[in-house]
């Protein structure tokens, strides 16, 4: 009749086991814990988005897209793109206005503020097609 050997770990092998867990642990604690402020100013800048996009399209008349970047804690650029030319209104007003919603609603100091507007396709030249580009 033959023996088998049932494969018991050494001491040594749970204490690695032991140190691993531990590992992971704390990992996984600080991996947590820096996400939560994280998620919460990724919330809080959506947020604020939002508030800048409502607030330009009451005194402007259009509703624009605005973005942002934070970076380790900081506000460096917030990005607001009109969807087509504010016709009634002078670019330095709407600047102004930019400037003055973003200021409001971030309540901290953006290092740059884009301002764009959309101008869509260029209907200044025709397109052609490839095969009348060779006849030509």
């Amino acid at each position: 009749m033959r023996e088998f050997k049932a494969a018991v770990p050494s001491a040594r092998a749970a204490g690695w086991g032991r140190i691993t867990r531990r590992i992971a642990a704390v990992a996984l604690l600080a991996t947590t814990l820096a996400g939560c402020e994280m998620v919460e100013v990724m919330i809080d800048g959506f947020k604020h988005c939002k508030a800048v996009a409502n607030e330009l399209a009451g005194t402007v008349g259009v509703k624009p897209d605005v973005g942002f970047n934070w970076t380790n804690g900081r506000l460096k650029n917030v990005s607001v793109t009109f969807p087509k030319m504010v016709g009634d209104k002078p670019l330095r007003e709407v600047a102004e206005l930019t400037r003055a919603a973003v200021a409001r609603e971030f309540k901290e100091r953006a290092d740059n503020i884009e301002l764009a507007f959309s101008l869509g396709p260029n209907e200044a030249t025709p397109t052609r097609t490839v095969s009348s580009a060779i006849t030509n």
